[in-house]
């Protein structure tokens, strides 16, 4: 079994903003969800496909890997497409670095060891270039639920760290690119520093809260960091942070002004994602035998199915009902059909079919970067 960090550089932006939760984490199982298997698939064909573009690998053994990942269950005909854009990008930072460095260095699945700054603290690369002065990590993210910015990425610069320790005493970095590519979203972002602001960073704040973390010592602290935290359910600190809004003092009993909306508005969502966590971990708790008083685990509602389509059809269709009245055709959605052929595949046999409807208005606050709504009464007045 592959020995996880105890301070991970994934996990780096929740343990720097709350030093105690990377131990409080430990009480809780490291469970991998679908979407992560998903994501390691993908980074298995786009280490390959960085392999046959290095010329590292033989076609003949290429082929016969890419066979083993397109008979897992979680291949999709698309995840082709979005690995490429992936690829294509390090590889045109390859020809970069290529004609300012004809001896470049290029390193895939890099294993980086930032422990000079971070106890026990190491990960892996997805691609690092080393060229003329200049490091590059390049990383791929397959998620496509959040958007992941390369800008003061925490993780990303524990890589970095790690790279220079490894790579320093070769070549003359001066200073540090970091790369994320999130294919899905159509993302790239690059945030860029010099060694020596990093390796400030790295003294300054990295090293003296990670020897917190490692020890469970510091201060809790609740925040979007949160989301991934095994101990998200149970944690105090969450739970204190979102009850103050329960707590609210209105100033008005009876309605609320405009301030106080926007107020609520902006803890809403977090209050919900809270609310659903401790939800979810009660009844999972609860089924494997824990009590909570005043509740208890029912069946919950369901629909009326039929327990052979077939036969219900052949029956139907026995008595002279058209087929055409008993069942339904309807073509599968765009993200069903790329998943289905490839992205490349649907652009090319039906681009000039695919609209783009305006999205259902929804509150956002004001940093949003998208336009302000116009509904289309407003156009007319």
């Amino acid at each position: 079994m592959a020995k996880h960090a105890i301070l991970s550089a994934s996990g780096a932006s929740r343990w720097l903003a709350c030093p105690p939760s990377a131990r409080l984490e430990e009480q809780f199982e490291n469970t991998s969800s679908e979407f992560a298997r998903e994501g390691t698939l993908a980074h298995e064909l786009g280490e390959l496909g960085l392999k046959i573009n290095l010329e590292l690998i033989s076609t003949r053994k290429y082929n016969s890997e890419v066979k083993k990942i397109q008979a897992n269950e979680l291949y999709t005909a698309d995840m082709p497409d979005y690995v490429d854009i992936y690829v294509d990008t390090c590889m045109e930072k390859v020809a970069e670095a290529k004609a300012k460095t004809p001896d470049a260095l290029f390193k895939i699945e890099q294993r980086l060891d930032f422990s000079e700054w971070v106890p026990e603290g190491f990960g892996t690369g997805d691609f690092v270039i080393i060229a003329d002065g200049t490091m590059e990590i390049c990383d791929l993210k397959y998620g496509k639920g959040v958007p992941v910015s390369a800008i003061g990425n925490k993780q990303m610069r524990l890589y970095a760290l790690g790279a220079i320790a490894e790579f320093s005493f070769l070549y003359d970095i001066e200073k540090v690119k970091m790369t994320i590519i999130q294919p899905r979203l159509d993302s790239i972002s690059t945030d860029e520093m010099s060694v020596a602001e990093l390796i400030g960073w790295a003294e300054e704040v990295l090293r003296p809260t990670a020897e917190l973390a490692f020890k469970g010592e510091g201060e809790f602290c609740a925040g979007d960091h949160c989301g991934f935290c095994r101990a998200k359910a149970v944690c105090k600190a969450r739970a204190e942070k979102n009850l103050e809004l329960v707590k609210y003092e209105f100033s008005d009993p009876n309605v609320l002004d405009n301030a106080e909306i926007s107020d609520i508005l902006g803890k809403a969502d977090e209050l919900a994602k809270w609310a659903k966590d401790v939800q979810e971990y009660a009844l999972e708790q609860a089924l494997q035998g824990e009590e909570y008083p005043g509740w208890k685990v029912v069946e919950g509602r369901s629909n009326r199915k039929w327990a052979d389509e077939d036969k219900v059809g052949e029956i139907l269709l026995g008595q002279g009902f058209l087929e055409s009245i008993i069942y339904t055709k309807k073509l599968d959605g765009i993200t069903k059909i790329e998943s289905a052929i490839g992205k490349k595949e649907v652009t090319r046999l039906l681009g000039d079919y695919i609209i783009k409807p305006s999205g259902k208005p929804t509150l956002a606050p004001e940093s949003d970067k998208r336009e302000v709504y116009n509904s289309p009464e407003a156009d007319f007045k």
